[in-house]
């Protein structure tokens, strides 16, 4: 790796993508007590100042599996010295001190930066704020890769929420790096990327753009040719205002029929959780490779942890 610390996606470059998946691939194979002392006697501690199940549980499962141990404070800090006035960068340095890499998931845009720039040990980004979450554009990248059998000339629609979508943020530059892939943008208009940063990073590789209105059939056109469909939920959380929530929940819900109209060699992926834009009636459709995702993140954050790790 060429950092220690993991915090954006577009620290990586083609070889430090391929070297992770190598590692991914050869644990995913592997009988799980080969892989029980890659880690042993390492400590990482998962510092989650917002809900997750599936990151917190992931990055818990691999280093176990992996050998090491792990400080869990998982379930809301405000049981921790953060409810008596504590910052993040005293409580860094202080798990600085008892383990051996830090996994960060803060409600702040640079908080995993902030946390980077105090910590004696690595910092591994598992979402800042609306910012980026690397480690799931990772395990994104390599479950299109395990699936389709390449990451570059593809076609990837994004959905749903994409302003505030770290998910988005982070496998959009990711997949930039690769030759021949071509973006498609769909959201209602409040919630696109346009006029953000990362626009400008990646508006080379966009195709179209498209604002629905009440409906996801009005992008039929573009779910049709696409490769990839990339579904995200619209996060309640992120919003002020109900009225503006529930204005644009129910814009871009996928369904059998648009299902049944793409190709067959397709791929749904989906962050996860889902609300109500991923119905589960189209779970056993073998176009649906949201829980294969969900598998595939267990086999990369064991090799992202050998990397920054050992």
């Amino acid at each position: 790796m060429r950092h220690s610390h993991i915090l954006e996606a577009g620290q990586f470059d083609v070889n430090d993508v391929d070297g992770i998946f190598r590692t991914a691939r050869e644990y995913s194979r592997a009988q799980r007590r080969d892989t029980t002392e890659v880690l042993c006697g390492s400590v990482l501690a998962c510092v989650f100042y917002e809900p997750s199940t599936r990151t917190s549980a992931s990055f818990i499962a691999a280093m176990n599996r992996l050998g090491g141990g792990v400080i869990p404070i998982t379930q809301g800090v405000q049981y921790s010295s953060v409810s008596k006035g504590e910052t993040l960068e005293d409580t860094i340095v202080t798990l600085g001190q008892y383990a051996d890499a830090i996994v960060l998931r803060h409600p702040e845009i640079g908080s995993a930066a902030r946390a980077a720039a105090v910590s004696p040990v690595p910092i591994i980004n598992a979402g800042d704020g609306t910012g980026e979450h690397p480690t799931q554009a990772l395990l994104d990248l390599y479950t299109i890769d395990s699936e389709l059998g390449r990451t570059r000339g593809l076609e990837v629609c994004f959905v749903g929420d994409l302003a505030n979508g770290r998910t988005v943020h982070s496998l959009l530059r990711l997949l930039s790096m690769y030759p021949d892939n071509r973006f498609h943008l769909v959201s209602p208009s409040s919630l696109g990327i346009e006029g953000r940063p990362l626009y400008d990073k990646v508006k080379k590789n966009i195709g179209e753009i498209l604002h629905v209105g009440n409906s996801l059939r009005e992008a039929k056109n573009i779910l049709v040719r696409s490769d990839v469909v990339y579904m995200t939920r619209v996060q309640k959380e992120r919003f002020c205002d109900p009225e503006e929530y529930r204005q644009v929940k129910d814009s871009c819900l996928l369904d059998l029929e648009l299902l049944s109209m793409m190709k067959q060699e397709a791929r749904v992926l989906h962050p996860l959780p889902r609300v109500n834009e991923v119905p589960t009636s189209i779970d056993g459709d073998p176009r649906a490779a949201y829980f294969r995702q969900v598998k595939s993140g267990l086999h990369v954050r064991m090799a992202l942890l050998k990397h920054v790790m050992s």
